[in-house]
């Protein structure tokens, strides 16, 4: 009995407890006033892009200087500031299996995990045939914009910044065809956080997106002068994994089958992109290291 009524006293106390207040949200000013002024400054942009393309039917010849401007106008300041409101509103902002783009796009698919260090990983690459690229910058840029206008080689050619865990990758490799920087195998390789999961509880050190870039066009997006990508991307994941095993027996590799639900999507340029949903993980730790 006692027992009883201890249980039904702490039922009653449970029931007629007041409920909890709810954590009051903080308010504040500078979130508000940059939101304001990002939203303001793209329709601002939206507004001038509009001057500029009614203005180069009266100009003559100078209007393909005035319709070119347009162009870069809404392709790199209208487009990315419209993808970047929307994708904050609509996006979660979780790990998905997809890269993000800086303008908050879906990007490539994750489709390679690696366990091993940094040291054994980059040693591993560069044994497997891998050039490490370039950091992105004014002059490497030009650099592979005159590279691909004039079909000269450029192995370390930089790639485009996409995001996981909120941040760009930590570094990223390619291997270049036939001396054309227009078309090469790249695969970006970011660390997961201290303490962090795959969905269904593996952990590892790295998550890593390749794909191979076929040519270069317009972003179906953003109409930026971007690489397109080739759709299968399971093609440039087995690459990946082939040219690590075949250059060290110390390499092993294990799949989780069905990481993600195979499927047709697009990445952040418009790019068709389609994949089984299984994801290798590359173990580089035994991977030999100069001291």
């Amino acid at each position: 009995m006692s027992g009883a009524g201890a249980a039904a006293s702490g039922a009653q106390t449970a029931s007629t407890a007041p409920p909890r207040s709810k954590r009051a949200r903080r308010f504040s000013v500078n979130a508000v006033l940059d939101e304001f002024f990002f939203v303001f400054a793209g329709l601002a942009a939206l507004w001038l892009a509009y001057l500029l393309f009614s203005e180069s039917f009266t100009l003559g010849w100078w209007g393909i200087l005035v319709m070119v401007l347009f162009w870069a106008l809404i392709a790199y300041l209208v487009l990315p500031r419209l993808h970047r409101v929307l994708t904050t509103i609509y996006v979660p902002d979780y790990f998905m299996g997809r890269t993000r783009t800086s303008d908050g796009l879906f990007g490539d698919p994750v489709n390679l995990a690696v366990l091993g260090g940094e040291a054994e990983l980059l040693r591993a690459m560069q044994d497997a045939g891998w050039t490490r690229a370039d950091e992105l910058t004014g002059s490497s840029s030009w650099r592979i914009i005159t590279s691909t206008i004039t079909r000269r080689s450029y192995d370390e050619a930089p790639v485009s910044p996409l995001f996981l865990f909120g941040r760009k990758q930590d570094f990223a490799f390619q291997q270049e065809v036939e001396g054309n920087p227009a078309k090469r195998h790249h695969v970006r390789f970011w660390r997961t956080p201290d303490g962090w999961l795959l969905p269904g509880g593996a952990r590892v050190e790295w998550l890593a997106a390749g794909t191979f870039d076929r040519a270069v066009g317009f972003s179906l997006f953003t109409l930026q002068v971007t690489h397109k990508i080739d759709a299968d991307t399971d093609v440039e994941r087995d690459h990946i994994v082939r040219t690590l095993r075949e250059s060290d027996p110390a390499i092993s590799v294990s799949v989780l089958a069905d990481f993600s639900t195979g499927y047709h999507s697009r990445n952040g340029g418009g790019d068709t992109i389609r994949t089984d949903g299984d994801l290798p993980v590359i173990d580089v730790s035994a991977v030999r290291v100069a001291s």
